[in-house]
């Protein structure tokens, strides 16, 4: 097939040659070919006729315009599902050989026609930058303790360069859970990446109309490690994208990981949470390499941990109680009228009896 290239270096030694076979020759093509692009004084580009012609028959040309009516008060319908529907409708006149057709020309309306998509500008992240951290929640997967339901949240921790993860048990979205599942996935890592970011959490990001964005607790924590703190913006959880995605992707690796166990029941809190460790580092296996990189711009750890938990002083009322995160406690009446100091955990362990 001759070539634009081939045809300008035609044009270009036409004077310079005196028979035609030297001229086909310099440009790489016949003397019949030479000729007719000489003759046209055209390259093969502008020569190319445009296919405007159907080579079969549109199927799906009598139902259209009911097709077209349909999808603009359907749009959230797949493509598939609707063909489907119409073999319902149509038995014996749609074959599944006409489902690509079909699909490219539902693909061509929603090109036109259909609603506006949400635009995502790609993000490249640099080793050692950008850490995503959120909860999510495990109860939809139904692991058990004991034969009994272990309802809780998993504190997920992702690198975005390299997608090394870790996560934490944790029971509520507090800031004690986020500060214990951060420290342990920052002493687990062995460094401290520049950037963290989080969604909105109440656990590190003050209410609207707050002078200060991240509150006390989250700021003395982000001090501490030296990392800068960023949020996204209130219902936008695509700009925490990476980490929504593992949320997706480890979900279901424990799923698939159930399956071969054979089990979603467990002896203890203990054993559930090994058989985490063991898959999360199962899944960082296959990105030692980008780790690596990461590791080598990494900010170093501080000498020790921050508390894990929260210090409160508490009065015990005449009722030798105190009054703790809308729970009442019961003290000794020794103590009535003194204050105690409370220490809020993050991480209770579950009981079971064998």
């Amino acid at each position: 097939m001759v070539t634009d290239r081939q045809v300008r270096r035609l044009f270009e030694m036409q004077n310079k040659v005196k028979y035609l076979y030297q001229l086909a020759d310099s440009a790489g093509m016949s003397p019949k070919s030479a000729r007719k692009y000489l003759k046209a004084n055209k390259l093969p580009s502008q020569l190319r006729t445009e296919h405007t012609w159907r080579t079969h028959e549109n199927p799906f040309e009598e139902i259209w315009d009911w097709v077209e009516g349909f999808l603009n008060n359907n749009q959230d319908i797949e493509a598939k599902s609707f063909f489907v529907s119409l073999q319902r409708q149509y038995p014996g006149k749609y074959q599944d050989g006409q489902l690509r057709t079909f699909q490219r020309r539902i693909k061509q309306w929603r090109a036109l026609h259909g609603r506006g998509q949400e635009v995502f500008f790609p993000q490249v992240y640099q080793p050692g930058h950008w850490a995503e951290s959120d909860f999510t929640r495990m109860n939809p997967i139904g692991i058990t303790i004991h034969g009994i339901p272990f309802e809780h949240m998993i504190y997920h921790f992702v690198l975005c360069y390299s997608n090394w993860e870790a996560g934490t048990i944790c029971f509520s979205e507090s800031y004690e859970s986020l500060s214990y599942g951060i420290q342990n996935a920052l002493w687990t890592l062995g460094g401290v990446p520049r950037y963290h970011r989080t969604d909105n959490l109440t656990a590190a990001v003050n209410r609207v109309g707050s002078p200060e964005i991240y509150n006390d607790s989250y700021k003395a924590l982000s001090m501490h490690y030296g990392f800068e703190s960023e949020k996204t913006q209130p219902r936008c959880p695509h700009e925490n994208g990476d980490v929504e995605q593992r949320h997706h992707r480890f979900k279901r690796a424990v799923e698939q990981a159930l399956i071969i166990r054979g089990s979603k029941d467990f002896n203890s809190q203990q054993d559930y949470e090994k058989f985490l460790k063991e898959l999360f580092d199962q899944l960082n296996s296959g990105r030692q390499q980008r780790l690596r990189e990461e590791a080598d711009v990494l900010r170093r750890l501080p000498e020790r941990r921050l508390e894990d938990f929260r210090r409160l002083e508490c009065r015990v009322s005449q009722a030798s109680t105190i009054r703790v995160l809308k729970n009442t406690y019961s003290l000794h009446s020794r103590l009535i009228d003194e204050m105690v100091e409370v220490r809020i955990i993050p991480l209770p362990i579950v009981k079971t009896e064998n």
